[in-house]
């Protein structure tokens, strides 16, 4: 009885298939569905591309069907047959449908569909991963073919800047640097707040009066950056195993803000957010290992003035501020080098001029004017320590074949790019 039973299903489900295979009106095989991912990218997908080329001001910059991510390829199984593909969705994007006419038959035809993204998620992706791409291909109605197209995904801190492709030559995503720096951000509102509470400047006004006030305004800046504690942190590798790819980890504006940590580029980024806010206009100039900033001091664009933004991290107002408020409640009398640890003064007195040292010990210089001292001396510095190598380099940054000296305008450069968000 069983064997009967078993031979009644093995006759049923073959003529079941064979009623399949009659009803099938187009075969896979001729069809030849296919869909491909941009070798250029080697199976790695970059949030930071995708965010960043969101709201492209400029065309030639858009991801078209020279560097599209996704290609598919299909052949026309009768005149006019309407292609219509699914692309389902997955933690990165939501579902597409893409549809267009075949209007030859027997003609092969190629499409770059336009994926729907997940904007948000792409922003908030922090750790790499990998997602898979299921695309099914319908012909008149009638599904066709089923592909699978598995994919490596980068943080979105992983800046993509160039890519070499087979024939040597480096396709430029530099301008992604300038989706990094975001004047949007809503904390910079309450950052100016503090910047004109901490009194270096009474208003911010851009470039309405003259350079001095512009750089001013910048040290204004910089003694902030100073007070809230942002430090150097070398973090620049990634896990990217590619050797066609040149890729830099970016830190976002409140990732800074956040954790008070940044490499050279993530200064530079938070620097030229917040001046970029105030109307100013910041470049970045990247070399191989280091980048600095500059800013122009008139709105002509004429003189231009750098800063080495990592120079913050030679000084921790925080600690000096808790080290000076524990001395003074232990010792509310306590005058002159007394005020601040030995250590302490050991560490900042090489900042100040003999005068300042004098006025401090004979406590006539305020702890507010102590630290001003120490900040003013290091915007100095800082203002003149890439000048020399900026000097020497000047034909490479202006070579723009030279991919490892890199001139980051941000102001032409947002004619391209927005800032990133998640929205």
């Amino acid at each position: 009885m069983r064997k009967l039973l078993f031979i009644f299903a093995v006759v049923l489900t073959l003529v079941g298939c064979q009623q399949h295979s009659r009803s099938r009106t187009y075969s896979p095989a001729l069809v030849d569905f296919q869909v491909s991912y941009n070798s250029l990218f080697e199976s790695r997908l970059y949030p930071s591309l995708l965010l960043g080329s969101a709201q492209l001001s400029d065309p030639n910059y858009a991801l078209n069907d020279t560097n599209a991510l996704f290609s598919i390829s299909v052949t026309a199984p009768v005149s006019n047959a309407v292609l219509r593909l699914s692309i389902d969705s997955t933690n990165l994007n939501y579902v597409t449908i893409f549809q267009e006419v075949l209007p030859v038959k027997g003609v092969r035809y190629t499409f770059y569909p336009t994926v729907k993204w997940k904007y948000d998620k792409l922003y908030r992706t922090r750790q790499q991963g990998n997602t898979d791409f299921t695309f099914t291909c319908f012909i008149n109605d009638e599904e066709v073919d089923v592909k699978n197209v598995r994919l490596n995904y980068r943080s979105a801190n992983e800046c993509l800047l160039s890519v070499r492709d087979k024939t040597g030559h480096n396709h430029d995503f530099r301008w992604m640097f300038a989706g990094y720096v975001n004047e949007e951000h809503p904390y910079i509102d309450s950052i100016l707040n503090s910047i004109l509470q901490q009194g270096v400047v009474s208003s911010i006004t851009g470039y309405q009066k003259n350079a001095a006030t512009v750089i001013s305004q910048v040290e204004a800046i910089w003694y902030y950056a100073l007070e809230h504690g942002i430090t150097y942190s070398s973090i620049s590798c990634t896990s990217n195993p590619s050797t066609i790819t040149n890729v830099q980890h970016i830190r976002f504006f409140d990732e800074v803000y956040n954790s008070r940590q940044a490499n050279c580029i993530d200064a530079c980024v938070f620097f030229a957010s917040i001046m970029r806010k105030i109307g100013l206009k910041p470049v970045i100039f990247v070399e191989p290992c280091h980048a600095y900033l500059g800013y122009y001091t008139d709105k002509n664009r004429k003189q231009l003035k750098l800063l080495e933004t990592t120079i913050t991290s030679w000084v921790d107002f925080p600690a000096l501020t808790r080290n000076y408020n524990e001395t003074m409640a232990a010792n509310p009398d306590a005058t002159g080098r007394a005020r601040i640890s030995e250590a302490m003064n050991a560490k900042y007195y090489r900042y100040l001029t003999e005068d300042q040292q004098h006025r401090w010990e004979n406590n006539t210089l305020t702890f507010d004017q102590f630290k001003r001292a120490v900040a003013h001396y290091l915007f100095q510095k800082a203002t003149e320590y890439d000048q020399a190598t900026y000097t020497t380099n000047k034909a490479n940054f202006a070579n723009p074949d030279i991919m490892q000296y890199q001139t980051l305008d941000i102001e032409v450069l947002r004619k391209v790019v927005h800032p990133i968000s998640g929205n």
